[in-house]
């Protein structure tokens, strides 16, 4: 189950190759080395950076704090650049009009060890060794791939949907490995079984009810909010009953949900208006980053490993 949340804004931490388009600047690096890198970041300081794969959901979800004293959302900028090369970042971000203040800048060093004391409730990097330490800390975390459909949306408008897969995502991997270990229909069973018994809470459980909050405070006609969260996963009926009574019993409802067993889940997720879209399985983050911004959560499976299939 999830447990009582830290008072205080949703707070994110976000790389600056996450937040921006670097990938020429990573090039160089990877290619021609430190120096390199650091001449080009110089020369291009005052050279406005592109919007990047999660610069749209960033930048509704600071939107919601309106002109409000205390804010609903805070964005830390985390960057393995050095607090020399600082510049260029925080001048975009005043170009665009982002209100992100805080930043940690560790000169080539890991993200990582920096999660826990700016205690976010999500961190999005595109580095992966990032991701898993913020993983292996207990935070929500997930590596944004590249995605030029999300870096030229349309960011206009007040309203944020953000979307994630089910199991080993929102919930545990529990009803994964049953599948994996003892077959389909064993997982049916367990399934229908346990339909009314709320399942633990998965890496990105703790994110989601603080999100569920954020939606809440954001309501503004009966049952519509600001802030939508929607629910697309390969479970079909009957296994689809457990996810709705697990999120009743959390109080973190869904605005939308798609059980959409072997089928594609971009299809969905652009008809639905999704941000951002957080998956554990490599394969469906990859089809999704062609329509929206798109996470890879760690988990327990290998990417050509099916998981929780249609039956």
């Amino acid at each position: 189950m999830i447990e009582k949340l830290r008072d205080g804004p949703l707070r994110i931490g976000i790389s600056t190759r996450a937040l921006f388009d670097l990938e020429e600047e990573h090039t160089v690096f990877e290619s021609e080395g430190v120096d390199a890198y650091v001449r080009l970041q110089l020369e291009r300081e005052n050279t406005v950076l592109k919007k990047g794969s999660g610069f749209q959901v960033i930048e509704r979800l600071l939107r919601l704090n309106g002109t409000v004293d205390a804010p609903h959302v805070e964005v830390i900028l985390m960057s393995r650049n050095s607090p020399d090369l600082s510049l260029r970042a925080f001048n975009s971000i005043r170009e665009f009009g982002l209100n992100i203040k805080l930043g940690s800048f560790t000169s080539g060093r890991p993200l990582g060890p920096f999660v826990d004391p700016w205690d976010v409730d999500l961190f999005l990097s595109g580095e992966s060794v990032d991701v898993q330490a913020a993983v292996s800390a207990g935070t929500a975390a997930a590596r944004l791939v590249a995605s030029e459909s999300a870096a030229d949306a349309d960011t206009t408008g007040d309203e944020v949907m953000i979307a994630f897969d089910g199991d080993a995502v929102v919930f545990s991997e529990e009803s994964d490995l049953i599948y994996k270990n003892d077959g389909l229909k064993a997982f049916f069973e367990h399934e229908q079984i346990n339909a009314k018994n709320p399942m633990n809470a998965g890496p990105f459980g703790q994110f989601l009810k603080k999100l569920s909050e954020l939606r809440a405070e954001h309501i503004f006609e009966p049952g519509v909010s600001k802030v939508r969260i929607g629910l697309v996963t390969a479970r079909n009926a009957p296994a689809h009953e457990r996810v709705i009574h697990t999120l009743r019993a959390w109080g973190a409802p869904a605005d939308e949900a798609h059980f959409v067993g072997p089928n594609s889940k971009a299809p969905f997720l652009r008809a639905m208006g999704a941000h951002i879209f957080f998956d554990d399985q490599e394969k469906h983050v990859l089809g999704a980053a062609s329509v929206v911004a798109a996470g890879h959560v760690p988990g327990p499976h290998s990417p050509d490993q099916v998981v929780i299939p249609a039956g």
